[in-house]
């Protein structure tokens, strides 16, 4: 009876020490950190996010997924509450995005901030304040992923319509032309074999024009070089151009005197002679009027008023 009693509270004692040893270590091991809560609001979606999930700022654990539930006022938005310690870098440009853990797809809430050093997000009394959440890789993948099937869709309709049967005629007589105009150009060399052929003597004939011009061109100047002895004897001091220059002068001076000194008497001659023809006129011209004036004179004169023997004409 007494080994039964002394096996019992054995027994207790144990289970006793078990409980106390496991509320010591739940004591100790309490977390006594001070969280604040936060709240998102989305309506994307959340594949793997489950409450407990972590909060991570820039990769450091924070805090904890409290709660996911449906906004009762807003049909089809998802609201997530979280608790995040107090001391963390919660700011007024913060935001959320989801977060994998590598291939097991369990998702976490990743905090990130645009720029450092903006001011932090002040809480609300009675009020959750709320941090946007912006599309995570994954999203943005998907969203990128959709775009790029439908421009590939666009592309292989573009492709059976380029490879239709009307295109394909186009395309195969392309491809006919294609080849004559090769078949074309591969006979230009053989055409131009003749003219190559002709090359070699026409660059003969070129070097005999060569040699043409270059004894042209020492005719030329000698030529120029005879030219220019004939003006040097032509501008020597005793030379045909100064005697040319002495005989222009003395022509000149010759000029000057005949005008000076013939012309004013040939001028006189000319007066004189051309009062003596006036009288020879004037004569003559009395002669036909008068011609009993060679017989019997020149009638005399008839006088004027205020001269003697005038008599006025009568009415």
């Amino acid at each position: 009876m007494e080994n039964r009693s002394y096996a019992l509270m054995t027994g207790v004692f144990t289970i006793a020490l078990v409980i106390a040893a496991v509320l010591a270590g739940l004591w100790f091991n309490r977390d006594r950190t001070e969280l604040v809560p936060y709240e998102i609001v989305t309506t994307q979606s959340i594949p793997g996010l489950n409450p407990q999930a972590t909060v991570r700022y820039r990769g450091l654990e924070i805090g904890r997924v409290d709660e996911i539930v449906f906004d009762p006022r807003v049909t089809g938005q998802i609201m997530i509450r979280l608790s995040v310690d107090k001391d963390a870098p919660i700011t007024t440009t913060t935001f959320a995005s989801l977060g994998y853990q590598g291939v097991t797809g369990i998702a976490f809430i990743q905090l990130d901030d645009d720029r450092t050093g903006s001011p932090r997000l002040a809480q609300r009394e009675n009020q959750v304040v709320r941090i946007p959440l912006r599309p995570g890789l994954l999203d943005q993948l998907e969203k990128r992923g959709l775009a790029i099937l439908e421009k590939t869709e666009q592309i292989t309709e573009s492709l059976s319509k380029m490879v239709g049967p009307e295109n394909q005629k186009t395309i195969i007589g392309a491809f006919d032309s294609i080849g004559k105009a090769a078949d074309a150009y591969a006979a230009i060399p053989q055409k131009l074999d003749p003219t190559i052929e002709r090359m070699p003597a026409l660059v003969n004939k070129l070097e005999r024009s060569l040699g043409s011009f270059d004894t042209a061109a020492g005719d030329i100047s000698a030529t120029a070089t005879s030219y220019k002895q004939l003006a040097t004897r032509l501008q020597a001091p005793d030379g045909p151009i100064e005697r040319l220059n002495g005989a222009v002068g003395s022509l000149q001076s010759a000029t000057s005197e005949l005008e000076l000194e013939t012309l004013p008497h040939v001028v006189q001659m000319t007066d004189e002679a051309r009062g003596a023809l006036r009288a020879v006129k004037r004569t003559a011209t009395s002669l036909s009027d008068r011609p009993q004036s060679i017989l019997f004179g020149a009638p005399s004169a008839q006088p004027g008023p205020g001269e003697p023997g005038f008599a006025p004409p009568t009415k």
